[in-house]
């Protein structure tokens, strides 16, 4: 029998339902990625003229996507042996994740790409057990 997944993603968690056999299993894939943060300037020192502390923007903006592709390659290491994946969620994860499944030569078992919004788990569940079973 087919190994069905459906995944609701954005960019702080992965909801995956796996359907094996008529039997739904659940898990949470959290991101642990903090808000990006644009500071113009930087903090002050706790003396009046001391030097600014500055972390270059393209640092940190290195490490937030360093952190996403972590995130992204988890997610795609718990679809690999997936027949059928189902892909949905609110914002641009979504498509992010689908041309990655694509460059890893997962993307001809992607079904569909829907936008949704946000669900509980039991909503997920009760949606990807209702485009598998029919």
């Amino acid at each position: 029998m087919k190994k069905q997944i459906g995944l609701w993603i954005d960019r702080r968690s992965a909801v995956i339902v796996t359907l094996n056999e008529g039997e739904a299993s659940l898990q949470r894939i959290p991101s642990n990625l903090r808000k990006r943060v644009r500071n113009a300037g930087g903090t002050r020192s706790k003396s009046p003229y001391g030097p600014r502390q500055i972390m270059a923007e393209d640092k940190r903006e290195n490490e937030y996507l360093n952190h996403l592709n972590h995130y992204y390659q988890e997610v795609i290491d718990h679809l690999r042996d997936a027949d059928n994946i189902l892909i949905f969620g609110p914002g641009e994860a979504k498509t992010e994740l689908k041309k990655r499944l694509e460059n890893a030569d997962l993307g001809e078992r992607i079904v569909a790409v829907e936008s949704v919004d946000k669900l509980t788990e039991p909503q997920i569940k009760a949606k990807v057990q209702g485009h598998f079973v029919q």
